[in-house]
């Protein structure tokens, strides 16, 4: 249901590489959140670093809005960076697994498909 690789690089470095790979395989960063500044902010101090990007190609999401507009709920794509066991991980849900929990439909089956090659070759890229 995800994939995830480990790295060498620190949280923030890899965070910066992710971002250069997002935009090399013609994705967008939407938004980003530092989940450890936001809770510590509100008084729940997080020990590890966690962050997370949500990325967007909107060729490919306008394709999955198309096909069926109720799949808004998987967009846009979510890639966590993190801390674990005194390593980096980064990681993301496979949209293959996303789609097809949620519906039959062959064209989203293979958008998902294609999406996910990329956000893995991302994560590669950064890691």
């Amino acid at each position: 249901m995800r994939y995830v690789l480990e790295s060498n690089k620190a949280p923030a470095a890899a965070v910066e590489d992710l971002r250069a790979a997002v935009a090399a395989h013609g994705f967008g960063v939407l938004h980003a959140y530092d989940l450890q500044e936001t809770l510590t902010s509100k008084g729940f101090p997080l020990e590890h670093a966690c962050h997370i990007l949500e990325v967007c190609n909107p060729q490919q999401a306008a394709k999955v809005l198309a096909a069926d507009m109720s799949m808004n709920i998987v967009l846009p794509c979510r890639i966590s960076v993190y801390e674990e066991g005194g390593k980096t991980k980064i990681s993301t849900a496979l949209p293959s697994k996303l789609l097809a929990a949620l519906s039959d439909s062959p064209v989203l089956a293979d958008v998902a498909e294609e999406v996910e090659e990329k956000l893995k070759a991302m994560i590669r890229d950064a890691a």
